[in-house]
């Protein structure tokens, strides 16, 4: 038993250093906003590759590479899975460069229904009427949102939704977190190569002139990246679905406070009320989460 609980409690540790790294993202960001959102991408996306093939390679585990390769509707999935994960990173480094941090967390704050939504009209499942009930309070807190500002929560509901279709299509994948994140970058590092290449060349790249701290921080995204990957992947093989569902919050509300008190974004009235409706229908839907797990653990089997 307490192998159990201490195998538990190291899975609760590595997804929530997991969450925090990326609720700390725009820290990160924010110290190269002199890089344009599309080339800090194409840092990301190298960088990200590299740093995965070395883990790969130190623990040998390259044997299912050859068989994808022979596989093109699997490459074309995790082609598309490519495309909506350098979208949703696009629109996130772009949000924090141009001070849409609060924007940025919404988006994530909305996914868990967004995923409600995607399940019911993809996978043809059947929510319960709790969970109908917090997606329509956060459709109102979107819509909300649209009205008090003129126009819709673009970003937020970009990345809300690229991430969600990507899970989507990682959920019914055949590869692990390790080779589905390496396939992707592999399929996006040569036009990434490309690019960084020509602005180089022109003159326009962040590494012309670049010292070696400005380099080191361009490196790092590879790791920054990657690793809270492998810490998600290694605590969602520990703990449950429910567990992992309500740590997901630590994310997007490390994301909301610094957006209010290190950047100060603005945080009116109106657009509070539509952050309220969002929380209120998360509320509903951990709770009723939370409910339906311990009658299920409380049935007989």
């Amino acid at each position: 038993m307490q192998d159990i609980m201490a195998h538990v409690r190291s899975g609760m540790l590595y997804a929530a250093l997991a969450y925090a790294a990326w609720g700390l993202f725009p820290l990160y960001f924010k110290h190269l906003a002199q890089v344009p959102a599309l080339e800090m991408i194409a840092h990301r996306t190298l960088w990200c590759m590299v740093f995965m093939v070395l883990v790969l390679a130190s623990i040998r585990r390259f044997a299912w590479l050859g068989p994808v390769l022979r596989q093109p509707r699997l490459l074309a999935a995790f082609a598309l899975s490519a495309v909506l994960l350098s979208t949703n990173w696009l629109t996130y480094v772009w949000a924090v460069q141009n001070n849409h941090v609060l924007d940025a967390s919404l988006g994530y704050f909305i996914n868990p229904l967004v995923n409600v939504a995607l399940g019911f009209l993809v996978l043809r499942e059947r929510p319960r009427p709790a969970q109908w009930l917090a997606v329509g309070l956060a459709a109102a807190g979107v819509l909300w949102l649209g009205l008090s500002t003129g126009h819709p929560p673009w970003v937020a509901l970009v990345l809300g939704l690229s991430f969600g279709v990507y899970g989507l299509l990682r959920k019914t994948a055949s590869l692990g977190a390790l080779e589905g994140l390496t396939l992707e970058t592999l399929i996006l590092a040569p036009v990434a190569a490309i690019a960084l290449a020509a602005w180089t060349l022109q003159g326009h790249s962040a590494l012309v002139g670049a010292d070696l701290s400005q380099w080191a921080w361009l490196l790092a995204a590879g790791p920054i990246t990657a690793l809270p990957l492998l810490l998600f992947a290694a605590g969602a093989r520990r703990i449950t679905m429910t567990t992992l569902g309500l740590l997901q919050y630590i994310s997007p509300s490390l994301q909301f406070l610094l957006g209010v008190w290190l950047y100060h974004e603005p945080l009116a009235g109106s657009r509070l009320t539509g952050f309220v409706l969002i929380w209120a229908a998360l509320a509903v839907y951990s709770l009723e989460g939370l409910w339906t797990a311990r009658r299920v653990a409380g049935a007989p089997a």
